[in-house]
């Protein structure tokens, strides 16, 4: 996996050429990690604490608050330390780790957003059926698939990124250690790595966004045969937090791994990747929340039990 020619470490450059835009990054980036815990946190214990929140929706849901926290905590308190003070440096095994969870964890949460929408799918188009098909050992291997195709994609791309023989001034162009950014930095050959990379894409990316939205077509043409205008607006509720979620999540992700190569698309692609590192976790618990009227009476429960136990 490690290079023999390996770097002590990177320099990130993330944003160094504007400090004041830095420092306005940083109370964003901490404020959006507090929300991020905060809002995970909270799903994840009202999907345990609340009976009526068991069920496949908010199992998945729960999945995605931990993979949230996980992505979040593994590349955020290094960008603070990078975005508050002048040392913006980080180091070869620190580099390595850290593209190793980010790649998996994002890959893992590319197939998660698919499985969550078959699941919405079957409850829209299948909804007699829904209980059979949807039942919990599904629900467990199909989580358990997402997670291994995550460290198996990420196992099979982290190893090559490394070996590639990186430039003397090993300046990333980022705020974390990326493929594409790491590949930039190379003064050798990357037509191996870009291909790689193209073919992962495809995989990751491009095949599960196209599931979602063959499911989001069959769930559409579904709904509009319902002649109930409050069925109609009841099936879209079901599916509108998770379609808002995968909205955000794949357009950052796609900006940041499927653009041309310019300078322009690269600064605006550091906008994109730190609005999926760092923006979509923390959006996703208010997304689930506010629109999500079960969770609402559930947090309520919540609170109503803490209260009566502090009466007591």
């Amino acid at each position: 996996m490690f290079n023999q020619s390996s770097p002590a470490g990177f320099l990130l450059l993330g944003f160094s050429e504007h400090p004041g835009l830095e420092k306005i990054l940083f109370v964003i980036v901490f404020i959006s990690y507090l929300l991020t815990l905060a809002g995970n946190t909270l799903i994840i214990l009202l999907s345990v604490q609340d009976p009526r929140l068991h069920s496949p929706m908010y199992f998945f849901l729960s999945n995605l608050s931990f993979l949230d926290l996980c992505f979040t905590t593994s590349c955020v308190p290094q960008m603070l330390l990078n975005l508050w003070g002048t040392k913006k440096t980080i180091s070869f095994l620190g580099c390595s780790v850290q593209l190793f969870i980010f790649l998996s964890l994002g890959s893992t949460e590319c197939i998660l957003l698919t499985v969550m929408a078959f699941d919405r799918y079957v409850a829209v188009c299948q909804p007699l059926h829904y209980a059979t098909i949807i039942h919990p050992r599904l629900c467990q291997q199909l989580a358990a698939v997402a997670w291994i195709i995550g460290l198996v994609e990420s196992a099979v791309q982290t190893p090559p990124t490394l070996r590639l023989p990186f430039c003397p001034h090993h300046q990333v162009d980022d705020f974390v250690c990326e493929v594409p950014a790491l590949i930039r930095l190379s003064c050798g050959d990357t037509t191996y790595n870009e291909n790689q990379m193209a073919v992962a894409s495809v995989f990751i990316l491009v095949v599960p966004l196209s599931l979602i939205l063959v499911s989001y077509g069959a769930i559409v043409w579904m709904v509009l045969k319902i002649n109930s205008s409050k069925g109609q607006r009841k099936a879209f509720g079901t599916c509108s937090s998770h379609l808002i979620v995968v909205t955000l999540f794949y357009s950052s992700v796609i900006a940041v791994y499927l653009q041309p190569k310019n300078p322009y698309a690269q600064q605006r692609g550091k906008f994109f990747g730190l609005f999926y590192a760092v923006g979509t976790p923390s959006l996703n618990p208010l997304i689930y929340t506010l629109r999500n009227q079960e969770v609402k009476r559930a947090l309520r429960r919540l609170l109503g039990r803490d209260g009566e136990s502090r009466q007591r």
